[in-house]
C-alpha cells in the first residue's frame, strides 16, 4: 500500500479522520490508516491528505470487525482508538477494547505493540481498566482526566527522572519520550473531543500492551458495570449540550 518498511499505525473508527491525518503530519515517516465503516465521514480527512500529497495517509472503509482480514501477523505497530462508543447497554463484545477485539488485534499487532484508548467515557475507560488488570495486560501510562491533571506511568523503568513518582502534570506530558508522541495524547484533538471539553467533560487515556498467552478473559465482577453505568449518566448528545466551560 505505501511502498515502504515503515510501520503501521491504525485508527480505528477514525470518523473524519482528522486524528489520523494530525498524526501522520506529526510522523512522515510513519504510515497511518484511519478504518471506518461510514464513507461519508472518510472523505473528509482522504480529500485533506490527497490535497496536501500525503504519502503515509490511507483510509480503509469496513467494519471492524473484520479487521483482521486486511493486515498479517506482526504488520501493525500500534492501534488508536478515539472515542469510541462505549456500547453502555449494548453488548459487550461490540467495544473494541473487549477481549473479543483484542483477539483480532494480537493476529497483527507486533509484540510489544500498543494500543491507545483516549475516550470521554469513564465506564469505557474503567471496562478497559479491568479488562488489562483480569489478563495482566502491562498499562504503560494512564489518566482520568489528562488536560487538568495529567498522567501516571506505574512502570518505575519508563518514569521521567524529574518525575521519579510517575505523575507527569500536563505541562510535561508532551516531552516524555516512551511513546512515539506523548505530545499528540494532549495536542491532537478530534472534532467530537473539542465539543466534549467545551461541554466541560473530563478527558481520559490509556495506552497498554495486549501480549498475553492464551485466551483473553472477560473481566466479569473486575468491573461493576451498574456502578459505572450510574456514574456516566444520560450518554451526551450533541443536540442538547450543557452551557460550554467558561
Amino acid at each position: 500500500m505505501f511502498g515502504n518498511d515503515h510501520p503501521i499505525v491504525l485508527e480505528l473508527g477514525c470518523g473524519k479522520g482528522d486524528y489520523t491525518v494530525a498524526l501522520a503530519r506529526r510522523h512522515p515517516d510513519i504510515n497511518y490508516i484511519g478504518v471506518d465503516i461510514k464513507g461519508a465521514r472518510l472523505w473528509k480527512g482522504a480529500k485533506e491528505a490527497t490535497q496536501q500529497a500525503m504519502p503515509n495517509v490511507a483510509f480503509l472503509r469496513t467494519r471492524i470487525e473484520f479487521i483482521e482480514a486486511f493486515f498479517g501477523p506482526g504488520e501493525v505497530s500500534e492501534i488508536w482508538l478515539t472515542f469510541s462508543d462505549p456500547q453502555l447497554r449494548g453488548s459487550e463484545n461490540a467495544r473494541l477494547s473487549s477481549p473479543l477485539f483484542l483477539e483480532r488485534y494480537r493476529k497483527f499487532l507486533k509484540p510489544g505493540g500498543i494500543v491507545h484508548l483516549k475516550t470521554d467515557s469513564r465506564f469505557l475507560y474503567e471496562y478497559t481498566q479491568a479488562v488489562c488488570k483480569v489478563n495482566d495486560l502491562k498499562v504503560l501510562v494512564y489518566g482520568t482526566d489528562i488536560y487538568e491533571e495529567g498522567m501516571y506511568i506505574p512502570e518505575p523503568s519508563l518514569r521521567d527522572p524529574s518525575h521519579p513518582d510517575g505523575w507527569l502534570p500536563p505541562s510535561c506530558v508532551a516531552g516524555h519520550p516512551f511513546l512515539t508522541d506523548m505530545g499528540a495524547v494532549l495536542q491532537v484533538q478530534t472534532f467530537y473531543e473539542k465539543m466534549f471539553l467545551e461541554m466541560g467533560l473530563p478527558i481520559t487515556y490509556m495506552a497498554f500492551v495486549i501480549d498475553h498467552e492464551g485466551p483473553y478473559a472477560f473481566p466479569g465482577e473486575a468491573f461493576d458495570h451498574d456502578y459505572w453505568l450510574a456514574a456516566e449518566g444520560p450518554r451526551r448528545s450533541f443536540s442538547h449540550q450543557p452551557a460550554p466551560r467558561q
